[in-house]
């Protein structure tokens, strides 16, 4: 077997999902204290492992139908490239991997990483097919990310944190499957069938509430941190360029515009730069 169609399965680039482990520490400003930051290691490896075995088990289940969609098509198992048993040892040894590497973190951890599992088999078995349901549980993912990453650093998460991530990642939800109706046309709901349950102008209804919401919350988080208050423009320029990429046709996926899309990626990096200077250098 090669180690590209292995690659393709694993979806590494997706692991950037998994820096939200960080985001507990760094914003509590406790990141670069000594050994923290080597103490992510272990937890960022578990759901690196956890979230590439739902991608595998996900394409397992979507094989038939990714035949039929002009991107998904190209995937190994929808391809032949990668057969259907290989993929199921890989699964399982992804989840037994994540499962051994998550119970030497914490108990709560632990705990945390199951639960994304357990969400993401449902999503997988049943939920990707309900509407509303299937946008709450790709949030939750980012959600349980965000407590994975608090339990693991013994860092409390704050309840402004908790809604501004939930709220992001609603908002982003809903730009991934208007992205996915807007790319597929009048085919979406034959190849997914709950998209065919969103009428016109809904999912843009959920990503103008979702991301006035967000900006809400995020400045109620902000507020109380004095200099930190300076990056809601930053925020709010985010929402607005994120909605711009969905309006214009192209991918919705969180990923895919960060890293694919110059603007996004300024963004993502000067909040990174505002935040860490204004939480970790005190003396200016």
């Amino acid at each position: 077997m090669k180690l590209k169609p292995i690659l393709q399965l694993l979806r590494p680039h997706q692991w950037l999902k998994n820096l939200m482990l960080l985001f507990p520490p760094f914003l509590g400003g406790v990141l670069f204290e000594p050994g923290v930051l080597q103490k992510g290691i272990v937890p960022f490896v578990a759901f690196c492992l956890a979230s590439s075995g739902t991608y595998v088990f996900n394409d397992l289940r979507d094989r038939e139908k990714d035949r039929a969609h002009p991107r998904k098509q190209h995937r190994p198992l929808a391809s032949g490239i990668i057969s259907v048993p290989a993929a199921t040892f890989l699964a399982i040894l992804l989840f037994s991997g994540a499962i051994i590497v998550g119970w030497r973190v914490s108990p709560a951890f632990l705990m945390w990483l199951l639960a994304y599992l357990g969400l993401s088999a449902a999503y997988s078995i049943k939920l990707k097919d309900q509407p509303i349901f299937d946008i709450f549980c790709i949030a939750s993912g980012f959600v349980f990310r965000i407590f994975a990453g608090g339990a693991a650093f013994d860092v409390r998460v704050s309840d402004w944190l908790f809604l501004t991530v939930l709220l992001l990642a609603i908002f982003l939800s809903c730009g991934k499957r208007l992205g996915e109706k807007n790319l597929l046309g009048e085919s979406s709901a034959e190849h997914r069938k709950v998209l065919d349950d969103y009428p016109p102008g809904v999912l843009e209804g959920y990503i103008y509430i979702s991301g006035a919401a967000v900006l809400v919350t995020y400045t109620l988080y902000v507020i109380t941190r004095h200099r930190l208050i300076y990056t809601v423009p930053l925020c709010c320029f985010g929402l607005f360029r994120y909605i711009l990429i969905v309006k214009r046709g192209k991918s919705g996926d969180p990923t895919d515009s960060l890293l694919k899309d110059p603007v996004m990626f300024l963004v993502g990096l000067a909040w990174v730069v505002m935040v860490g200077f204004v939480i970790y250098i005190k003396s200016l």
